[in-house]
């Protein structure tokens, strides 16, 4: 899976819009459409920001694994 599936797909299992997210990573609507297109990638603070969020590994939002490995 491509790991910009995989951020619109959690976004959308929660029920959440790109709005949503943007504001919780502190950007706009149309960055996030730029990261699930894959058109531009996130830098790393981004991503462990999301893995926090959604409770789920890095690894798991990058398409490394299909196991969202709960974070403690």
């Amino acid at each position: 899976m491509n790991y910009f599936k995989r951020l619109k797909d959690l976004r959308e299992d929660k029920d959440l819009t790109q709005s949503d997210i943007a504001d919780i990573l502190g950007t706009t609507r149309q960055q996030i459409g730029k990261w699930e297109n894959g058109v531009q990638m996130m830098g790393v603070d981004k991503y462990i920001k999301l893995a926090e969020y959604y409770n789920v590994s890095v690894d798991y939002i990058l398409g490394l694994t299909d196991i969202p490995r709960k974070l403690r």
